[in-house]
């Protein structure tokens, strides 16, 4: 079967766009290629993209809750060496991973839940 679309964009809503940008840009190496108050994206031209959306009294998601919502998951070499080096620049570690050293739930500077899974 031949598919009808394909992921260009991941959207995130959240506060500071900018400095959403600034904190995935340095966890992916993903380059920022528009960045105002309102609206800012990054990608490497070879995946989807990853863009960010101002939203007026943006609430981060809570983790865990039963709540539905999306995060990412990004693939690494070593689990603890990588979220080291995430939550230096600004991510969070919440008490509640699930993971049982699977893998390591952060959250980015603005409360989005995403995971580090090891792989190639």
């Amino acid at each position: 079967m031949s598919a009808l679309a394909k992921i260009s964009t991941i959207v995130i809503d959240c506060g500071d766009p900018v400095r959403l940008a600034e904190f995935y840009s340095k966890v992916t190496g993903w380059e920022i290629t528009h960045s105002d108050e309102d609206y800012a994206s990054l990608g490497s031209g070879e995946h989807p993209g990853l863009a960010l959306v101002r939203i007026e009294g943006y609430r981060a998601p809570g983790w865990p809750d039963d709540g539905k919502h999306a995060h990412l998951d990004f693939t690494v070499t070593d689990l603890e060496e990588a979220a080291g080096r995430i939550l230096a620049l600004g991510a969070s570690r919440p008490e509640f991973q699930p993971g049982e050293d699977e893998w390591v739930v952060l959250a980015d500077p603005e409360g989005h839940p995403f995971c580090l899974i090891t792989g190639d």
